[in-house]
């Protein structure tokens, strides 16, 4: 085998390649594969109708090139003959035939002719075969992909294949019996399934190369050849025919002079990738009546893939009849006749070969596991949305099984997958941003703690002796009642400053936590029993669930309780109801400390632990109770927060600490 034949006819460009499935929807033969996001052509069940290759709008699928192969032939010394498909005037509708096979022949062919010719050979062959065996059936075999299709996915069939060669092949043996077969052949057309037919063994080896229309416009703009710069030329012998309709769906039949009688439904035409695919498993399940099956893969070979005309289809059809009603106007018609007598009993005969390339069906049992990975758990949740590049869910988990297709390839899957996926990463985001901000609020207290710690060192001497003198001065002048007042005032404030700074010292935390096993609902009840409790506060306290012992440091959870039942009161003047609940876990226990008061802001909330921040009037607070709760509480290794809500239009109004505290001490 040539190097060129070992290359595939239709690969993938892996760079180009967005993994839209389109490819996958249009192939008939489903030869392409999705691996790791990307599409491979598979050339052992690739049938070459190019559909994935018109279809991909990013260009990533190409076609393999006979162009170094068509110049190297030219320059080899031989007379080189091209032969133009019969649909050349749908590609070529701006130039004048005579001007186009002027350029042809610029490029170095001897020889310029009408495949047009020997489609009107096989024509005759087929109205023979019809009139040979009334009750015969037979499949048109003019459209080389859909040769390969009924051989690799319909081999069963292969035996009604007409054995007849195409329009390309009679040409080529029409060419080489006038010229001699040292004549050189070189198809152009727009079909790049005859790449692989001009190699096939069973079809012969009338044709050295094949080019689409596509290369042979390469070729002309490489050469430089416009129309005006050619002399115009006439085909050269033999004149074609009614041949020259071969290109157009039902072509075949109008020059073969076969009726397809709607009535007797014993000739069925039809083309295009679906309609094929359906006639086809119609067909082999029975043919009934049906004495000949016409089919194209393609809308007809003016919709082939090596086309680069940008008309519309019926455009390119009406040159193509235009063309072919010129042709007839002007053709000699007895020089026709001579030359079908000449050729009429040539050899244009062919054979077929099954390669039966169908993948065994998966029984439904292999299936279910695939299906419920996608989430198709029932027919139900099977939508068909074809999204995949499949028809069914059914048939996406079929080409899963066969290697030829992901599951990401569900389109509502991979939403759902999606979804999942932000879920998560809302979550982390969420804990992330949770943690981030606890982390730089405990950088922040820890600061605030160590430069609480030497303020309060630094200033507690001074203090001292300020409180000391005032108290000794206020007992020499116990008789001079203005220096007695001034002097008590001094004490009075100076001793507030002196609890301020203890306060700052508790915040810091220098004292050490002394763990001991401790009933949390009863210190909280305790607790709450000691306190002056306004009666227009209800109080209550729960255990919700859990044992309520945890180890803690009771005299510290104490003054915990206490900063937090007292902000609570504070929080409802006019009264309100304060809930106090524990719930126990295996390594954790939560209380919480809720009140139905006023609430805090919410450009407050975050503040709340902070020292010296505080919504109480002057000389009510000093701002360091919560702060000190903050600090006994991380000393304990635990965690507190607040939720709040201070809008009557939200909801009731309230707030919520949360304390959670490691069940058992846990080691420094």
């Amino acid at each position: 085998m040539s190097a060129r034949t070992e290359q595939p006819l239709v690969s993938t460009i892996s760079e180009r390649c967005k993994a839209c499935y389109t490819c996958v929807r249009e192939c008939p033969a489903k030869a392409i594969r999705i691996h790791s996001g990307r599409a491979e052509v598979l050339p052992e069940r690739c049938v070459a109708c190019g559909n994935c290759f018109k279809v991909c709008s990013m260009g990533a699928k190409q076609v393999r090139s006979s162009l170094d192969e068509v110049r190297a032939l030219l320059s080899s010394g031989r007379q080189v003959a091209a032969i133009l498909a019969p649909s050349f005037p749908a590609e070529f509708s701006g130039i004048d035939t005579e001007a186009l096979v002027g350029m042809v022949r610029k490029l170095g062919f001897s020889t310029v002719a009408e495949v047009a010719f020997g489609a009107d050979l096989v024509a005759d062959k087929y109205r023979k075969l019809l009139e040979e065996d009334p009750k015969a059936s037979y499949i048109a075999v003019n459209c080389p992909a859909l040769i390969s299709y009924v051989e690799m996915y319909h081999p069963d069939l292969v035996g009604l294949l007409a054995p007849v060669v195409s329009p390309m092949i009679a040409m080529a043996r029409v060419l080489k019996a006038m010229h001699g077969d040292q004549l050189g052949m070189v198809f152009i057309g727009p079909c790049i399934a005859k790449k692989n037919e001009a190699e096939d063994r069973d079809a012969g080896h009338d044709i050295d190369e094949v080019l689409t229309f596509a290369e042979l416009r390469i070729l002309l703009d490489e050469a430089g050849i416009t129309p005006e710069g050619v002399e115009p030329s006439d085909f050269d012998p033999p004149e074609a025919g009614l041949g020259s309709l071969f290109p157009l769906t039902r072509g075949m039949l109008q020059a073969a002079d076969i009726d397809e009688d709607l009535a007797s439904g014993d000739v069925i035409t039809a083309s295009g990738r679906q309609s094929f695919v359906e006639i086809l498993k119609e067909f082999e399940q029975g043919h009934g009546d049906i004495r000949l099956l016409d089919i194209l893969c393609c809308n007809g070979c003016i919709m082939g893939p090596g086309m680069t005309s940008e008309d519309k289809r019926f455009r390119r059809r009406g040159n193509v009849s235009r063309y072919a009603h010129r042709k007839l106007e002007k053709m000699n018609l007895s020089r026709w006749h001579v030359a079908m007598s000449r050729f009429r009993d040539m050899d244009l005969s062919r054979s077929f070969t099954p390669r039966d390339t169908r993948m065994k069906r998966p029984s439904p049992e292999e299936l279910k596991p695939i299906l419920e990975r996608m989430g198709k758990t029932g027919s139900e949740s099977e939508l068909n949305c074809g999204a995949c590049g499949y028809d069914t869910c059914q048939e996406h988990a079929v080409a899963i099984y066969d290697g030829l297709a992901e599951s990401e390839m569900c389109l509502p899957y991979t939403i759902e997958q999606l979804k999942e996926t932000l879920s998560r990463l809302a979550e982390s985001h969420a804990e992330l941003a949770d943690a981030r901000e606890a982390l730089e609020h405990a950088e922040k207290m820890a600061s605030m703690g160590q430069l609480a710690a030497g303020i309060a060192h630094e200033v507690n001497n001074p203090l001292g002796v300020v409180l000391m003198y005032s108290h000794m001065l206020l007992d020499s002048c116990e008789n001079d009642e203005g220096m007695t007042g001034d002097l008590r005032m001094i004490a009075e404030q100076a001793d507030r400053c002196r609890k301020i700074v203890s306060g700052l010292l508790d915040f810091a935390r220098q004292n050490k936590v002394i763990h001991q096993p401790t009933d949390i609902p009863d210190l909280l009840k305790r607790t709450i029993d000691v306190m002056n409790i306004p009666e227009s506060v209800t109080t209550s306290v729960e255990l919700v669930s859990g044992d309520p012992v945890a180890e803690i440091d009771p005299d510290q959870i104490a003054q915990v309780i206490t900063n937090l039942v007292s902000n609570s009161v504070a929080a409802m003047p006019d009264g309100g109801r304060l809930t106090l609940s524990v719930e126990g876990g295996e390594d954790q226990m939560t209380f919480r400390v809720s009140d139905t008061g006023i609430g805090i802001p919410r450009e407050n909330i975050n503040k709340v632990f902070e020292p010296f921040f505080t919504t109480k009037k002057m000389g009510k607070g000093t701002g360091l109770g919560l702060a000190v709760t903050y600090g006994i509480v991380k000393m304990h290794r635990g965690q507190i927060s607040a939720t709040s809500n201070a809008d009557p239009s939200a909801g009731p109004t309230g707030t919520t600490f949360t304390v959670v505290l490691p069940r058992k001490a846990l080691d420094e």
